[in-house]
């Protein structure tokens, strides 16, 4: 038995790789910043999850997790350097916990966490009982991870920091290949060619998004080593799914299907969880079947309450093309008015994508602009919210989160829509407004 330390436990993808390490009997510990709901989960079943970092928590025979967001000024990795401890990156601790098993992988700047969610809980209707590690509680679990006995691991391949190399997947998703965290990859073509390096790791079958036109060309590159299924809403040549408003066509055959989670966004990453599935053998009405059964999985446009008349929901939109989905479903869902408290995440992707931001905020009615989410970044001169605030007629620039908060519920009314947007903190809001309605 090894004992693992991870820095950084409460976050979403290091939590979920603290309990698939537990669950494989090994020795876990790990520290944080800040008490957090996932915290709580971790002590709850018997993990040593420490708030604030402490130097004494690393011991001589400690392997050392950290992510990307983790900084060599940390006093436990700098322990754990002085100490000549293993340190290795949370995907390599992941590859562990799933040596043996089947892997799938979903990968792209967004939607993975959905269809992640939705393979588990597929893959778990039918009868595969999988293991999974995914960046969001998903419904019916209670958790974004789960250790089963199926041979069948299901995980969030992260590109953020090209750590998604570190995995040898069976099976790969790319829902898309939209350029983003090109504050690591430093080009559009570098941040291209790592979902290249991606796919040549994978040893038996590619799906991807042939709505997409990164993930489309990456699709037409594949060797002739690996099978190839793409999905979309237009046919193409070679093995498809094809996309309708309610239905799947796969091989001929049109299967009819009824999700319980709205948006077009939402069909699509279905149906490339069906190509998964059928390409694992699944009888394809089965796996539409299997899907249907999906109901979400947390921050993604879930409930959190109604006071006054006002609906509050909460989102981790945090990409231009995330935050327009964002929109368009809740216009689609919504009579009244669309009300957001929008977060920007990391200085570098609002330097970026201010302009597209913007254009994808028009469609909502009121917006409130909350500071920049920071995260791993440092501030970058001249970069502030007010980058997408002046390209945005009638947005409010708030001074913190609960400045916003106050702004939209002074705003609201009944039968509107407040959405809490963004990675960052800016979650915890939807209680505020909750109490502030």
């Amino acid at each position: 038995m090894s004992h693992f330390h991870l820095i950084g436990i409460g976050g979403a993808g290091m939590s979920v790789v603290a309990e698939l390490l537990f669950d494989r009997g090994q020795q876990v510990s790990g520290s944080d910043q800040k008490d957090s709901a996932n915290i709580a989960h971790l002590r709850g079943l018997g993990i040593n999850a420490q708030v604030g970092h402490d130097p004494a928590a690393v011991t001589p025979d400690s392997i050392v997790v950290v992510s990307t967001a983790v900084r060599d000024s940390n006093p436990e990795l700098a322990r754990a350097r002085e100490l000549g401890c293993k340190v290795i990156h949370r995907s390599q601790a992941l590859a562990l916990a799933a040596a043996g098993m089947d892997f799938i992988a979903v990968a792209g700047a967004h939607g993975k966490t959905t269809t992640s969610g939705m393979l588990a809980v597929a893959l778990s209707q039918l009868g595969a009982d999988p293991s999974f590690a995914v960046g969001g509680i998903v419904s019916g679990f209670g958790s974004g991870a789960h250790l089963g006995k199926g041979k069948y691991f299901v995980a969030e391949a992260d590109e953020s920091d090209a750590s998604f190399l570190n995995y040898k997947p069976t099976i790969a998703l790319v829902t898309n290949v939209e350029p983003d965290h090109l504050d690591h990859y430093g080009s559009k073509e570098a941040f291209e060619q790592a979902f290249v390096e991606f796919s040549n790791l994978v040893s038996d079958t590619l799906v991807t998004c042939s709505d997409d036109e990164g993930a489309r060309a990456l699709g037409q590159s594949v060797g002739s080593h690996l099978r190839h299924i793409s999905y979309g809403t237009t046919p193409v040549e070679g093995e498809h799914v094809l996309v309708a408003e309610d239905s799947f066509t796969w091989q001929g055959q049109t299967y009819e299907v009824h999700l319980q989670v709205p948006g077009k966004h939402n069909l699509l990453n279905a149906a490339g969880a069906f190509a998964v599935l059928v390409s694992a053998g699944f009888a394809p009405q089965e796996a539409v079947r299997a899907l249907e059964a999906f109901t979400g999985t947390g921050r993604r446009y879930e409930y959190k309450g109604t006071a006054g008349g006002v609906e509050v929901r909460d989102d981790y939109a945090h990409h231009p093309t995330e935050v327009a989905a964002l929109v368009a479903q809740a216009r689609e869902q919504t009579e009244g008015r669309v009300l957001l408290l929008f977060q920007p995440h990391l200085y570098s992707r609002t330097r970026n994508f201010a302009d597209r931001f913007a254009k994808a905020l028009r469609g909502a009615d009121e917006v409130a602009l909350a500071p920049i989410y920071g995260a791993r970044e440092d501030p970058i001169e001249g970069v502030d919210s007010s980058l997408i605030g002046d390209k945005l007629a009638g947005a409010y620039l708030a001074d913190s989160l609960e400045d916003g908060a106050r702004y939209l519920v002074s705003k609201a009314r009944p039968g509107d829509l407040i959405c809490t947007v963004g990675a960052g903190d800016v979650t915890t809001m939807a209680s505020v407004i909750l109490e502030l309605l």
